[in-house]
């Protein structure tokens, strides 16, 4: 497992449009139509990284709990589906399907949206307000496969909260740490 870590978009910047691949419905969707009207959760997974593996379960039940405070989740996937076949659009709708997202899961195909987002591993979590404007990037919480923290979303929860309360989003956010994202050889 390689331990990459996020690259730490700039707070303030706003979130870059986007056009995708649903994987789940099969539809082209824009962050425009996707966002949320208080917050807009984008984070970049994809389907073979041990690192989202095990924290699957907890992002689908946090996604349940937050988007019914009109914070909207976004997944997305960069990976290069032909030297990473398990990556590849349709085995991304089986797990959608199979770990219960309620979320749309986009195929980033051209790499351009993770380049825009300065996206580096999977997963990679941002959270912007109703304005789009980033206020939160960094980790789900301090769980990592093998090290025994109970997953719980801490982080990224805690930074959903203050948005919705109008409180201050703390600015010492941790990183995440994951795989990183299987770039196309140029």
């Amino acid at each position: 497992m390689a331990n990459t870590p996020s690259n730490m978009l700039p707070l303030g910047t706003i979130a870059p449009s986007f056009k995708l691949l649903d994987t789940t419905s099969e539809k082209y969707k824009s962050l425009q139509e996707l966002k949320g009207s208080k917050g807009t959760v984008i984070m970049f997974i994809c389907n073979h990284c041990p690192f989202v593996k095990h924290l699957n379960s907890e992002i689908a039940k946090t996604a349940i709990e937050y988007q019914h405070k009109d914070i909207s989740f976004i997944a997305i996937s960069s990976n290069d589906a032909e030297n990473y076949p398990q990556d590849a659009p349709h085995l991304m709708k089986l797990i959608s399907v199979e770990q219960k997202y309620t979320f749309p899961y986009l195929y980033d195909e051209s790499q351009e949206v993770a380049k825009a987002y300065d996206a580096a591993c999977t997963p990679d979590f941002y959270l912007f307000d109703a304005n789009l404007k980033l206020v939160y990037r960094g980790q789900f919480d301090n769980s990592r496969p093998g090290n025994g923290i109970p997953v719980s979303g801490g982080d990224l929860k805690g930074a959903m909260d203050a948005l919705l309360e109008g409180k201050e989003i703390n600015a010492n956010q941790k990183p995440s740490m994951g795989c990183n994202i299987k770039w196309k050889k140029q």
